[in-house]
Parts: C-alpha cells; structure tokens; sequence
C-alpha cells in the first residue's frame, strides 16, 4: 500500500515547471521586507564549532559589547597634549 502512495504522489510532480505560465506572481516582491528584517553572518567553521547556537552568539557578543563600550569611552575622554 505504501507504494501505491509513493507512486501517486510522484505522478503528481512535474520534473519541470514553467513559471512563466502562472499568473499573480511578481518576482522579488518582499525583497526589501527581507532585506531590513534579516541579518545573517557566515560564520567559519572554527568559530562556530563554538557556539552551540544563536543565543550563545548573541551572548557572547553583548558580553564583547559590555567589555569594549568602557574601554572606548576612556579612550575618547583622554586629554590631548
């Protein structure tokens, strides 16, 4: 019986789909939704062997935020000779 399925669901699939047959469709659309919404970073494979996932990312960069916010406002609050 599994089969039976198997087989009616790939009779269903086309192996090619011509989309310039289908209407309504406007390409890029939410691009700029997309676009401010989203920030991605690659990260290499070393590092992200660290970090088990996104929370302990962002973690560790509010720490390295915390640390290096004094560090520039001492920098800036030096008087210049």
């Amino acid at each position: 019986m599994n089969k039976e399925i198997e087989n009616e669901m790939e009779d269903e699939l086309r192996s090619e789909y011509d989309f310039s047959q289908m209407q309504g469709g406007v390409r890029g659309k939410y691009i700029e939704r997309y676009r401010t919404g989203t920030n991605l970073v690659l990260l290499d494979p070393d590092v992200a062997r660290a970090f088990p996932n996104d929370m302990a990312v962002n973690d560790a960069l509010r720490m390295l935020i915390q640390v290096a916010q004094p560090q520039q406002s001492n920098n800036t609050m030096q008087p210049t000779e």
